[in-house]
Protein backbone atom coordinates (compact mmCIF):
# COMPACT_ATOMS: atom_id res chain seq x y z
CA UNK A 1 0.00 0.00 0.00
CA UNK A 2 2.84 2.37 0.89
CA UNK A 3 4.46 1.75 -2.51
CA UNK A 4 1.23 2.65 -4.31
CA UNK A 5 0.85 5.83 -2.23
CA UNK A 6 4.43 6.86 -3.02
CA UNK A 7 3.87 6.40 -6.77
CA UNK A 8 0.65 8.40 -6.56
CA UNK A 9 2.49 11.18 -4.70
CA UNK A 10 5.26 11.31 -7.32
CA UNK A 11 2.74 11.32 -10.16
CA UNK A 12 0.77 14.10 -8.48
CA UNK A 13 3.90 16.23 -8.00
CA UNK A 14 4.86 15.75 -11.65
CA UNK A 15 1.31 16.55 -12.76
CA UNK A 16 1.25 19.74 -10.70
CA UNK A 17 4.61 20.87 -12.11
CA UNK A 18 3.55 20.27 -15.70
CA UNK A 19 0.15 21.84 -15.03
CA UNK A 20 2.00 25.07 -14.19
CA UNK A 21 3.68 25.03 -17.60
CA UNK A 22 0.40 24.10 -19.30
CA UNK A 23 -1.65 26.91 -17.75
CA UNK A 24 1.02 29.55 -18.44
CA UNK A 25 1.41 28.34 -22.04
CA UNK A 26 -2.34 28.50 -22.65
CA UNK A 27 -2.45 31.97 -21.00
CA UNK A 28 -0.13 33.26 -23.75
CA UNK A 29 -1.89 31.35 -26.52
CA UNK A 30 0.68 28.60 -26.99
CA UNK A 31 -0.69 25.32 -28.31
CA UNK A 32 0.13 22.36 -26.05
CA UNK A 33 0.36 19.26 -28.21
CA UNK A 34 0.84 16.70 -25.44
CA UNK A 35 0.64 16.62 -21.64
CA UNK A 36 2.39 13.45 -20.44
CA UNK A 37 2.93 11.91 -17.03
CA UNK A 38 6.06 9.80 -17.48
CA UNK A 39 8.48 9.39 -20.37
CA UNK A 40 8.90 6.81 -23.11
CA UNK A 41 6.19 4.88 -24.87
CA UNK A 42 2.63 6.17 -24.43
CA UNK A 43 0.50 3.49 -22.79
CA UNK A 44 -2.74 5.49 -22.48
CA UNK A 45 -3.96 8.72 -24.04
CA UNK A 46 -7.02 10.87 -24.56
CA UNK A 47 -7.47 13.84 -26.85
CA UNK A 48 -9.12 16.83 -25.16
CA UNK A 49 -9.33 19.87 -27.36
CA UNK A 50 -5.94 20.56 -28.95
CA UNK A 51 -4.02 18.61 -26.30
CA UNK A 52 -3.30 14.89 -26.06
CA UNK A 53 -3.29 13.85 -22.39
CA UNK A 54 -1.01 10.83 -22.00
CA UNK A 55 0.35 8.33 -19.50
CA UNK A 56 3.79 7.03 -20.50
CA UNK A 57 5.70 3.89 -19.55
CA UNK A 58 8.60 5.34 -17.52
CA UNK A 59 7.21 7.08 -14.39
CA UNK A 60 10.35 9.15 -13.71
CA UNK A 61 9.01 12.54 -14.70
CA UNK A 62 6.73 14.09 -17.25
CA UNK A 63 6.56 16.79 -19.86
CA UNK A 64 4.38 19.31 -21.65
CA UNK A 65 5.14 19.36 -25.37
CA UNK A 66 4.43 22.84 -26.69
CA UNK A 67 4.26 23.65 -30.36
CA UNK A 68 7.70 24.74 -31.55
CA UNK A 69 9.60 23.32 -28.56
CA UNK A 70 11.55 20.04 -28.68
CA UNK A 71 14.06 19.37 -25.92
CA UNK A 72 15.55 16.43 -27.86
CA UNK A 73 16.32 18.76 -30.78
CA UNK A 74 16.14 22.50 -29.98
CA UNK A 75 16.77 23.36 -33.65
CA UNK A 76 13.23 22.20 -34.51
CA UNK A 77 11.24 25.40 -34.24
CA UNK A 78 7.93 26.82 -35.40
CA UNK A 79 7.07 30.49 -35.60
CA UNK A 80 3.33 30.16 -36.06
CA UNK A 81 1.26 32.56 -33.88
CA UNK A 82 0.36 29.70 -31.49
CA UNK A 83 3.97 28.50 -31.21
CA UNK A 84 6.24 28.78 -28.17
CA UNK A 85 8.97 30.33 -30.33
CA UNK A 86 6.73 33.17 -31.52
CA UNK A 87 6.33 34.50 -27.98
CA UNK A 88 8.47 37.25 -26.45
CA UNK A 89 11.39 36.10 -24.24
CA UNK A 90 9.69 37.39 -21.06
CA UNK A 91 6.56 35.38 -21.91
CA UNK A 92 8.64 32.24 -22.45
CA UNK A 93 10.39 32.83 -19.12
CA UNK A 94 7.01 32.99 -17.35
CA UNK A 95 5.95 29.74 -19.05
CA UNK A 96 9.21 28.08 -17.97
CA UNK A 97 9.09 29.41 -14.41
CA UNK A 98 5.44 28.40 -13.99
CA UNK A 99 6.39 24.73 -13.47
CA UNK A 100 8.76 25.27 -10.52
CA UNK A 101 6.39 27.94 -9.15
CA UNK A 102 3.59 25.36 -9.16
CA UNK A 103 5.81 23.11 -7.02
CA UNK A 104 6.51 25.92 -4.55
CA UNK A 105 2.80 26.80 -4.45
CA UNK A 106 1.85 23.17 -3.82
CA UNK A 107 4.35 22.97 -0.95
CA UNK A 108 2.86 26.17 0.49
CA UNK A 109 -0.65 24.66 0.32
CA UNK A 110 0.54 21.49 2.05
CA UNK A 111 2.34 23.39 4.82
CA UNK A 112 -0.75 25.61 5.19
CA UNK A 113 -2.94 22.52 5.58
CA UNK A 114 -0.56 21.03 8.17
CA UNK A 115 -0.59 24.29 10.15
CA UNK A 116 -4.40 24.28 10.22
CA UNK A 117 -4.62 20.56 11.09
CA UNK A 118 -2.04 20.80 13.82
CA UNK A 119 0.93 18.52 14.32
CA UNK A 120 2.82 16.94 17.21
CA UNK A 121 6.27 18.27 18.01
CA UNK A 122 8.63 18.42 20.98
CA UNK A 123 7.39 20.55 23.86
CA UNK A 124 9.79 23.15 25.35
CA UNK A 125 10.29 20.97 28.44
CA UNK A 126 13.81 20.28 29.68
CA UNK A 127 14.81 16.61 29.89
CA UNK A 128 18.48 17.10 30.72
CA UNK A 129 20.73 19.93 31.94
CA UNK A 130 24.39 19.52 31.05
CA UNK A 131 26.93 20.05 33.86
CA UNK A 132 28.81 23.38 33.87
CA UNK A 133 26.48 24.77 31.18
CA UNK A 134 24.81 28.18 31.18
CA UNK A 135 21.50 26.51 32.08
CA UNK A 136 23.12 24.60 35.00
CA UNK A 137 24.73 27.77 36.36
CA UNK A 138 21.42 29.68 36.08
CA UNK A 139 19.58 26.99 38.05
CA UNK A 140 17.43 25.38 35.35
CA UNK A 141 16.33 21.82 36.17
CA UNK A 142 14.91 18.74 34.49
CA UNK A 143 11.15 19.14 34.00
CA UNK A 144 11.26 22.93 33.68
CA UNK A 145 9.07 24.35 30.91
CA UNK A 146 10.29 27.43 29.04
CA UNK A 147 7.35 29.77 28.41
CA UNK A 148 9.07 32.90 27.06
CA UNK A 149 12.50 34.06 25.93
CA UNK A 150 12.99 37.84 25.74
CA UNK A 151 9.22 38.39 25.59
CA UNK A 152 8.89 35.93 22.68
CA UNK A 153 6.29 33.22 23.46
CA UNK A 154 7.76 29.71 23.25
CA UNK A 155 5.36 26.98 22.07
CA UNK A 156 7.76 24.29 20.85
CA UNK A 157 11.34 23.11 21.29
CA UNK A 158 12.03 24.46 17.80
CA UNK A 159 10.91 27.92 18.96
CA UNK A 160 13.23 27.56 21.94
CA UNK A 161 16.27 26.60 19.84
CA UNK A 162 15.62 29.38 17.32
CA UNK A 163 15.24 32.03 20.04
CA UNK A 164 18.53 31.02 21.68
CA UNK A 165 20.38 30.82 18.36
CA UNK A 166 19.22 34.28 17.29
CA UNK A 167 19.68 35.94 20.70
CA UNK A 168 22.32 38.52 21.57
CA UNK A 169 23.99 38.92 24.95
CA UNK A 170 21.97 38.08 28.06
CA UNK A 171 18.58 36.42 27.56
CA UNK A 172 15.57 36.57 29.86
CA UNK A 173 13.59 33.38 30.41
CA UNK A 174 10.12 32.85 31.87
CA UNK A 175 10.06 29.34 33.34
CA UNK A 176 7.29 27.16 34.76
CA UNK A 177 8.24 24.65 37.48
CA UNK A 178 5.80 22.62 39.58
CA UNK A 179 2.94 24.94 38.65
CA UNK A 180 4.86 28.10 39.58
CA UNK A 181 6.23 30.68 37.14
CA UNK A 182 9.46 32.59 37.69
CA UNK A 183 12.02 34.64 35.74
CA UNK A 184 15.74 34.19 35.33
CA UNK A 185 18.58 35.47 33.16
CA UNK A 186 21.57 33.75 31.61
CA UNK A 187 24.21 34.24 28.94
CA UNK A 188 24.41 31.43 26.34
CA UNK A 189 27.86 30.01 25.73
CA UNK A 190 29.43 29.61 22.29
CA UNK A 191 29.74 25.87 21.75
CA UNK A 192 30.71 23.58 18.89
CA UNK A 193 28.06 21.32 17.39
CA UNK A 194 27.32 19.49 14.14
CA UNK A 195 24.92 20.88 11.55
CA UNK A 196 22.72 18.73 9.29
CA UNK A 197 25.59 18.41 6.80
CA UNK A 198 27.99 17.02 9.44
CA UNK A 199 30.06 20.20 9.62
CA UNK A 200 31.37 21.49 12.94
CA UNK A 201 29.86 24.91 13.60
CA UNK A 202 29.79 27.30 16.53
CA UNK A 203 26.49 28.54 17.91
CA UNK A 204 24.94 29.99 21.07
CA UNK A 205 23.74 27.20 23.38
CA UNK A 206 22.62 26.98 27.01
CA UNK A 207 23.20 23.24 27.53
CA UNK A 208 19.79 21.58 27.67
CA UNK A 209 18.10 18.65 25.90
CA UNK A 210 14.37 18.02 25.31
CA UNK A 211 12.38 15.70 27.56
CA UNK A 212 10.64 14.05 24.61
CA UNK A 213 7.22 15.31 25.69
CA UNK A 214 5.00 16.14 22.73
CA UNK A 215 2.66 19.06 22.21
CA UNK A 216 0.13 19.54 19.41
CA UNK A 217 0.61 22.88 17.71
CA UNK A 218 -2.28 24.40 15.77
CA UNK A 219 -2.41 27.77 14.06
CA UNK A 220 -5.25 30.09 13.12
CA UNK A 221 -6.23 30.70 9.50
CA UNK A 222 -4.22 33.91 9.03
CA UNK A 223 -1.24 32.73 11.09
CA UNK A 224 -1.09 29.58 8.95
CA UNK A 225 -0.28 31.70 5.88
CA UNK A 226 2.84 33.05 7.60
CA UNK A 227 3.88 29.61 8.89
CA UNK A 228 3.38 28.00 5.46
CA UNK A 229 5.38 30.73 3.69
CA UNK A 230 8.24 30.50 6.21
CA UNK A 231 8.41 26.70 5.96
CA UNK A 232 8.40 26.80 2.15
CA UNK A 233 11.23 29.36 2.10
CA UNK A 234 13.14 27.42 4.76
CA UNK A 235 12.85 24.18 2.74
CA UNK A 236 14.08 25.98 -0.39
CA UNK A 237 17.08 27.46 1.43
CA UNK A 238 17.97 24.08 2.92
CA UNK A 239 17.95 22.42 -0.52
CA UNK A 240 20.02 25.21 -2.10
CA UNK A 241 22.60 24.99 0.70
CA UNK A 242 22.61 21.20 0.30
CA UNK A 243 23.46 21.57 -3.40
CA UNK A 244 26.24 24.04 -2.53
CA UNK A 245 27.66 21.63 0.06
CA UNK A 246 27.61 18.81 -2.49
CA UNK A 247 29.53 20.96 -5.00
CA UNK A 248 32.02 21.89 -2.27
CA UNK A 249 32.47 18.21 -1.39
CA UNK A 250 31.08 18.55 2.14
CA UNK A 251 28.20 16.22 1.25
CA UNK A 252 29.68 13.13 -0.46
CA UNK A 253 28.24 11.99 -3.80
CA UNK A 254 27.26 8.68 -2.18
CA UNK A 255 24.56 10.59 -0.28
CA UNK A 256 22.80 11.53 -3.53
CA UNK A 257 19.50 9.67 -3.66
CA UNK A 258 17.35 8.72 -6.62
CA UNK A 259 13.78 7.82 -7.35
CA UNK A 260 14.08 4.54 -5.39
CA UNK A 261 14.94 6.46 -2.21
CA UNK A 262 12.07 8.88 -2.81
CA UNK A 263 9.59 6.02 -3.25
CA UNK A 264 10.92 4.21 -0.17
CA UNK A 265 10.88 7.26 2.12
CA UNK A 266 7.44 8.36 0.88
CA UNK A 267 6.05 4.87 1.47
CA UNK A 268 7.35 4.93 5.06
CA UNK A 269 5.96 8.42 5.65
CA UNK A 270 2.52 7.31 4.43
CA UNK A 271 2.52 4.59 7.10
CA UNK A 272 3.35 7.08 9.87
CA UNK A 273 0.41 9.38 9.18
CA UNK A 274 -1.09 12.07 7.00
CA UNK A 275 0.97 14.91 8.54
CA UNK A 276 4.25 13.08 7.89
CA UNK A 277 3.16 12.31 4.33
CA UNK A 278 2.12 15.92 3.68
CA UNK A 279 5.39 17.23 5.16
CA UNK A 280 7.54 14.94 3.03
CA UNK A 281 5.46 15.65 -0.10
CA UNK A 282 5.91 19.39 0.47
CA UNK A 283 9.68 18.96 0.86
CA UNK A 284 9.94 16.86 -2.32
CA UNK A 285 7.82 19.44 -4.16
CA UNK A 286 10.17 22.26 -3.14
CA UNK A 287 13.09 20.05 -4.12
CA UNK A 288 11.61 19.54 -7.61
CA UNK A 289 11.06 23.27 -7.96
CA UNK A 290 14.62 24.16 -6.97
CA UNK A 291 16.28 21.44 -9.06
CA UNK A 292 14.29 22.43 -12.16
CA UNK A 293 15.62 25.98 -11.81
CA UNK A 294 19.26 24.85 -11.95
CA UNK A 295 21.03 26.37 -14.99
CA UNK A 296 21.28 23.04 -16.81
CA UNK A 297 20.24 23.36 -20.51
CA UNK A 298 17.74 20.48 -20.46
CA UNK A 299 15.94 21.92 -17.41
CA UNK A 300 13.66 24.93 -17.01
CA UNK A 301 16.52 26.91 -15.48
CA UNK A 302 18.70 26.35 -18.55
CA UNK A 303 15.93 27.50 -20.91
CA UNK A 304 15.37 30.57 -18.72
CA UNK A 305 19.08 31.43 -19.06
CA UNK A 306 18.83 31.19 -22.87
CA UNK A 307 15.81 33.52 -22.88
CA UNK A 308 17.52 35.99 -20.54
CA UNK A 309 20.46 35.99 -22.97
CA UNK A 310 18.06 36.81 -25.80
CA UNK A 311 16.44 39.60 -23.77
CA UNK A 312 19.81 41.19 -22.96
CA UNK A 313 21.61 40.76 -26.28
CA UNK A 314 18.50 41.08 -28.51
CA UNK A 315 19.60 38.01 -30.46
CA UNK A 316 18.91 34.30 -30.16
CA UNK A 317 21.68 31.86 -29.16
CA UNK A 318 23.44 30.00 -31.95
CA UNK A 319 21.47 26.88 -32.91
CA UNK A 320 24.68 24.85 -32.96
CA UNK A 321 25.67 26.03 -29.48
CA UNK A 322 22.11 25.50 -28.23
CA UNK A 323 22.06 21.96 -29.58
CA UNK A 324 25.43 21.04 -28.04
CA UNK A 325 24.55 22.58 -24.67
CA UNK A 326 21.23 20.71 -24.63
CA UNK A 327 23.01 17.42 -25.31
CA UNK A 328 25.44 18.25 -22.50
CA UNK A 329 22.48 19.03 -20.22
CA UNK A 330 20.86 15.67 -20.94
CA UNK A 331 24.18 13.95 -20.30
CA UNK A 332 24.51 15.66 -16.89
CA UNK A 333 20.91 14.74 -16.02
CA UNK A 334 21.35 11.09 -16.96
CA UNK A 335 24.60 10.95 -15.00
CA UNK A 336 22.88 12.38 -11.89
CA UNK A 337 19.92 10.01 -12.29
CA UNK A 338 22.32 7.09 -12.74
CA UNK A 339 24.30 8.14 -9.66
CA UNK A 340 21.11 8.37 -7.58
CA UNK A 341 19.89 4.93 -8.68
CA UNK A 342 23.37 3.43 -8.15
CA UNK A 343 23.48 4.80 -4.59
CA UNK A 344 19.92 3.60 -3.95
CA UNK A 345 20.79 0.06 -5.03
CA UNK A 346 23.95 0.07 -2.89
CA UNK A 347 21.92 1.18 0.12
CA UNK A 348 19.35 -1.54 -0.49
CA UNK A 349 22.05 -4.19 -0.87
CA UNK A 350 23.81 -2.94 2.26
CA UNK A 351 20.54 -3.06 4.23
CA UNK A 352 19.78 -6.59 3.01
CA UNK A 353 23.32 -7.81 3.83
CA UNK A 354 23.15 -6.17 7.24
Amino acid sequence: MGFIVSLLVLSFLIFFHELGHFLAARLFGVKVERFSIGFGKVIAKKQIGETEWALSSIPLGGYVKMKGQDDTDPTKKSFDPDSYNSKKPWQRIIILFAGPFANFFLAFLLYFTIALMGSDTYAPVIGEVLPNSAAYEAGLKKGDKIIKIDDTPIRTWEDLSKAIKESRGTIKLVVERDGKVFNLELIPKISETKNIFGETVKRRMIGIAPSGDLVKVEYGFLESFKVAFERTVQAGKMIIVGIEKMIEGVVPLKEVGGVISIVDITAKASQIGIVALFSLTALISVNLGVLNLLPIPALDGGHIIFNLYEMITKRTPSEEVLYKLTLLGWFVLFMLMGLGIYNDINRLLGASNG
